[in-house]
Formats: C-alpha cells, structure tokens, sequence
C-alpha cells in the first residue's frame, strides 16, 4: 500500500496550489499549466467524491482518505513524465491530511501522514478566501473559511513547508505565481557532479534550494514574552522523596537509555594552550616575564593549578630531564598534552580525555557516565547507554569500553548495554558565500559543514526506549557527589512518569466523547502541568473542536527539563515565546536567538534567574505504547546562520535547529529547578580544576 502513496523523483519543478474550498485553486492550475506550456494535476477527490455523492448521496467517510490519497498520487506521478519544467498541482496529500484532521477530530491515517510529509515540492502558493464562495454538491464550510485558512497556513508552518500567500484577483494571483516559479526557474545549476556529490551525502537537491532561500530570507529572532521563573514556567519540587520512590516503584516494566552527546572533539578546550605553545618561546623569555607581557589569564591559571590535573604525575614523566627551568617544563608539559607524538588531547573526544583522579589512575567521562547510568538508568539490573560520537574516534571509544565497562560493571553489579551511532551526512548544511551561491572548495564541490547538534534529533529519533535521559558528556561529577546528582535524576524522572500517568489517562478520554466537564478537567490539566496556553477563543469553541486541539496538543513527547539557577556561566535559559502563528509556549533559547538591538527583549532576558544545562528526561512514546516521529516536532524556522571563513575566504553557515532548542521546540515542556551540583560542564581544560572536579 505504501508504495501507492511514494512520489516519484524527478528533477522538474512541482508547485502545489493550497488552501481551504472554492479559493481558486483550480482555475490558477490551469492558467499557470497555459503559461508555462506543461500540464497540471487535477484533484483526484473532486472526482472520487462526485462520483460517490451521483451513486450513493454521501460525502467523505474516513475510509475514503487512502483511495483518494493514493489516486491523487497516481495522477500527479504519471504527469509528472509529462511535464516540461514545471509541473502544476492542484492539491497534495498535505492538503488531503489537514481535511483528514479538520473533519475527523484530529485523525489521519498513519501512511497518509507518513508520504504527506515525505513527498517533497519547490513552493506551495496558499490561496486566500478574498474569492467568493461558489458552491457544488461537494463543498460544506461557507462560514468557516478563515478558520479552514488558518489551519492551512499553520500547517505550513508547522512542517516548514515554503510558501506564498496569493490574495487579489485571477490577474493579480497569476502574476504573483509566475514571479515566483520564473524565481524558481532561475535558480542554481547544478552540474553531474555536483549532484553526484548529493547523492553520495543524501541531501536532495530540493534540501539544498530550501537552505539556499533560507540565507536570503534570513531567520527571524524568537519573540520573548518573558522569562520563566520559579512558579511561572519553572517548578520548585518539594516532594522530592516521593517522586524518587515513584521512580523506583515504577521502572521495572521501562525501557530506560542515557543519551549522551559525544561527538565534539576536545580542541576546543585547549584553544588557549594551543595559542601558548606557538607564541612562547622559552629559549627567549622568563615564564613570568610572558605571563606579565601578555596578560593570559588562562595560561596563568593553568600554570598555577598544573598538579591538580589528573593527568599530571602521567604527563610529568614523559617529559622528564628536557627541561631546565619553569618556563622549559611548562611549556614541555604543554606541548607534549597537545601534540600528536605525545598524549595528542587536541585530537581526543572530550568524552575519552582524563577528567578526575580515581583510585587506579583517572576517570574519563565515558566512564563516569557509566556509574551515573547504574545509578538511575537501571532496570533488571541492566542500564542502556547510547552515545552519538565521530567515526575517527570509533575505535577509540571501543577500546575505552573493553577497559571501563568490565569494572564499572563489577563495581556497581550492573549489565552494561553500549551502542554508538554518528551524525549523519545528511543531515550536512550548504555553506554559501556572502552572495548566497553555494562557496567552493578549491576542488570545485560544493562546501558542506556538520549541521550541529540539532542534527542529533535523527539519532534520538532511532531510538526505541519508554524513558529518555539526556546530559552532554563533559557535564559529569566527581563521586562524593554522584548520589546528589543520581537522586536528582530519579526526581526528574519521577515527574515525568506522573506526568504521563495523567497525560496518558486523558489522551484515552479524549478517544472516547468525553462529557464537557472532562473536557475542562482535561484543559485544566493542559494548562497547569504541561504550559501548553490554549488560543483565546478556546471557551467558545464547540466540543468536538476542543476535543481536536486538545488532542493534537497531548499527543506530543513529553521533557521534563532540568534549568539551574544563573550564577554567571553560559547557556540557553528558559523563555515564553510567541510563535509567528501567535502561539505561546516554553522554549529553551539560547543569546543568539534574541534581537540584542531590541531593548525589550534585552529586559526580558536580564529577568531570567535560571539557565539549562542540558539535564532532560524524555518521554517518546504515546498513550498506545507507540513511538512518536520526533522529526514531526521540530520548529525549523529556529535554525542558526553564523559567519566563519574557509582559506581566508568569508561564508556563511547554517546550523540546525539546536537538540533540546527547536528541535524539540513542539514537545510538551516542563521545566524544574535543579541543585548547581548537577551542572559541571567542561569548556576548557582549566574546568577540571574547579571544586566540583577535584576529588
């Protein structure tokens, strides 16, 4: 069946006419089918229906969606050969999905939904309802059009579909359609080689377009509403045991993974002592002297503390008698860390380099990890680990687990179960130039840079576990405080499940007609403990249609996201935002996502008291024990561009929507204060001689 709905590929151009009945839609496919000398795609369902109203005076029945989808993608697959250039259609199974949702309380056909949001077009042109209405035996919502409108454009939105707004006459929508496809048509041209080069990556050339628009068209900053502070949008848990025993009582049917983000190299943590080795020379200068002429700060703390690394005595005998003074033996000690022939750090994975003394030698993060995950990610006396890292540091991390999972395992009496996985090519961003062409290697292919660690969403999406816990490898304790920092977990993990508990509980009313005072009990619950704000007019609507939102709105994962009050460090915090839809939810956002020329939104981030270091438990799966597409919740207009330069030469970059910022921008969020003793990153080498690192 699944193959009836797959669109065929192609490299012509495919345009969609979209929006609610009687706008105008048809006769625009036709008109722009004349212009372009090509051919259109009729709406398969105005033929299925018509029929069945002739022969059975009835309409639409939710049996009917699959037939209709798969007979609008025969149509548009069997036209496409026909096609010059452009080929023109007048709906897609997009638009099948959101009559499929708007009709049926919010229901759509897992395979209809699945091509609906795979099958892939240029440009979508919404159709305004400043037409008037024309009615036929088919068409039933005179007086809902702008709310049929507004369900259109947010579904555009919502999947990050491009798109252009027609309104006006036949000969004003005509012209605004034709600049926009003769746009299209003038775009890049790719050569074989370039498109060899996709193919090789797995990025489609329409990926490549999208990205392309999105530097011209720039990413808007988020609009803060305000902050989140303690007893508003951020939790005070004052029952803490409760939710610990709550925990423990109710993992032994749970599926339990630790996700950690491994993947970054350690070179930056060391950028400092990089910059020290090339520009002293201590043949020619004092150490002193250096530290006085430059004003490092960095260097001089590194120099200070340089014994309480864990690394030290190991270190201090390789370059034992090469030197002769204390600027010879710092700079020895340096040089030899970093570089290839000595213990090479400015190559390891953070998650590889020893952060903390331990009885027998050191403890790196990987390992620490390990005693972490016996603690709360347990079950049946087993703890799944799933750590996303570089290919060139594959076998690196292997070795480290024939090493660590052995004693960890003996020490906490715990099965280890460790999987990898990589960020994926194709998950890869287009670098343009500051034109916003594609910038060239010296080799004639095209640039394409790592997307981020908003790219990660694709691993954490192949995983398949009740329960998710999230923490970035270099934030990781010493273990006087490994019991804080476990218990902390089971209390986050505690809320969740209680949370879910309820979640699941009114996600089966809402399936079964709920009386009008369920559905308040329901909102009430949508509202107080998982701060989804509900439109204005929800009080009026009728109960079939808050049935629908409030369906739409608890079937999401669920995070319950640990935020520790700001002491100074860097990070995203947790805000109010308004979507470009009016929407209002809880966001992670990080400085860069925030206009710093708006004096407004500078105020609101000043009155942030707290920050997120990345300490998230997940819930992905629904009320039916069915794994949620985490790809379906991503808000993509919450991507980055940065500037760098590749050989001297100045580009732009784009990022993906950050992993706990718009990737899980449309989850459910639920933010709680946590103890500083959870929060440890290491961004430089010189962390590992705070308190919190020193056994």
């Amino acid at each position: 069946m699944e193959e009836k709905l797959e669109q065929e590929s192609s490299d012509i151009i495919k345009v969609v006419l979209f929006g609610p009945e009687s706008t105008g839609k048809t006769t625009l496919s036709q008109q722009l089918a004349r212009h372009y000398n090509t051919v259109w795609v009729p709406e398969y369902a105005r033929e299925y229906l018509q029929h069945k109203w002739n022969n059975e005076r009835k309409t639409c029945e939710p049996h009917d969606l699959l037939p209709i989808a798969e007979g609008q993608m025969r149509l548009e697959n069997e036209l496409t050969k026909k096609a010059s250039n452009v080929l023109i259609c007048d709906t897609d199974l997009l638009e099948t999905k959101v009559y499929s949702e708007a009709y049926y309380l919010g229901y759509c056909d897992e395979n209809l939904e699945k091509y609906a949001l795979l099958n892939e077009y240029h440009l979508y042109f919404l159709t305004y309802i400043d037409v008037p209405w024309e009615e036929d035996d088919l068409r039933d919502k005179p007086n809902e059009r702008e709310k049929m409108f507004d369900y259109f454009k947010g579904t555009l939105d919502k999947y990050d579909r491009k798109y252009v707004i027609l309104k006006g006459d036949k000969k004003t929508r005509l012209k605004t359609a034709i600049h926009h496809i003769d746009k299209l048509l003038k775009m890049i041209d790719f050569t074989e080689k370039d498109l060899k080069q996709l193919q090789d990556k797995g990025i489609s050339k329409d990926k490549v377009l999208q990205q392309i628009e999105t530097f011209k068209e720039g990413i808007p900053f988020v609009d803060l509403q305000k902050a989140a502070v303690v007893g508003e949008g951020i939790v005070r848990v004052d029952n803490e045991n409760e939710l610990i025993a709550h925990f423990e009582n109710n993992i032994e049917e749970k599926t339990i993974l630790k996700f950690v983000p491994a993947s970054g190299a350690a070179s930056r943590m060391f950028k400092a002592m990089f910059n020290f080795v090339e520009a002293y020379d201590p043949s020619n200068e004092a150490l002193d002297a250096y530290l006085e002429r430059t004003g490092d700060k960095a260097v001089k703390q590194f120099v200070e503390g340089m014994e309480n690394f864990s690394f030290y005595n190991d270190l201090l005998s390789k370059i034992e008698g090469s030197y002769s003074n204390e600027g010879e033996k710092v700079h020895a000690f340096v040089k030899t860390m970093l570089a290839e022939n000595g213990l090479n750090f400015g190559f390891y994975p953070k998650g590889l380099l020893p952060f903390h003394r331990c009885k027998k030698g050191s403890a790196t993060p990987f390992k620490e990890h390990l005693k972490e995950g016996a603690l709360y990610a347990k079950t049946n006396g087993k703890a799944n680990l799933h750590f996303t890292i570089s290919p060139q540091h594959d076998t690196m991390f292997k070795e480290e687990e024939s090493i660590s999972v052995p004693r960890i395992s003996q020490k906490t009496d715990t099965e280890f179960k460790v999987s990898y996985s990589y960020q994926k090519p194709s998950t890869d961003t287009l670098a343009v130039t500051m034109d916003n062409t594609p910038f060239r290697n010296d080799d004639g292919s095209i640039l394409f840079r790592p997307g981020g660690h908003g790219a990660l969403i694709e691993n954490l999406n192949e995983q398949d576990a009740d329960l998710v816990f999230i923490k970035n490898i270099d934030n990781v304790v010493i273990d006087e405080n490994l019991e804080a920092v476990g218990n902390s977990k089971k209390v986050l993990g505690g809320l969740l499940l209680r949370i879910q508990e309820k979640s699941f509980k009114y996600a089966e009313s809402l399936e079964q007609n709920p009386s009008p005072e369920m559905i308040g009990e329901i909102a009430s619950f949508a509202i107080n403990e998982l701060n989804i704000v509900l439109p204005e007019d929800f009080e009026s609507m009728d109960s079939s249609d808050k049935i629908g939102l409030l369906k739409e709105k608890l079937n999401r994962p669920i995070r319950i996201c640990g935020m520790v009050k700001n002491e100074g460090e860097p990070g995203g915090g947790p805000f109010y935002i308004k979507d470009t839809e009016g929407n209002i939810s809880l966001q992670i956002i990080e400085s860069a996502q925030i206009d710093s020329s708006n004096s407004a939104q500078i105020s609101i981030l000043k009155n942030s008291t707290h920050f997120n270091p990345v300490d998230i438990v997940c819930g992905l799966k629904n009320h039916k024990g069915e794994k949620f597409d985490l790809m379906k919740f991503i808000d993509h207009k919450q991507a980055f561009i940065t500037g760098k330069t590749q050989n001297g030469k100045e580009l732009k970059a784009l990022e993906l929507p950050g992993l706990w910022n718009g990737a899980m921008a449309f989850w459910n969020t639920i933010f709680v204060e946590v103890p500083l003793v959870t929060f440890n990153p290491v961004k430089t080498v010189n962390d590992l001689l705070k308190p919190s690192h020193q056994s």
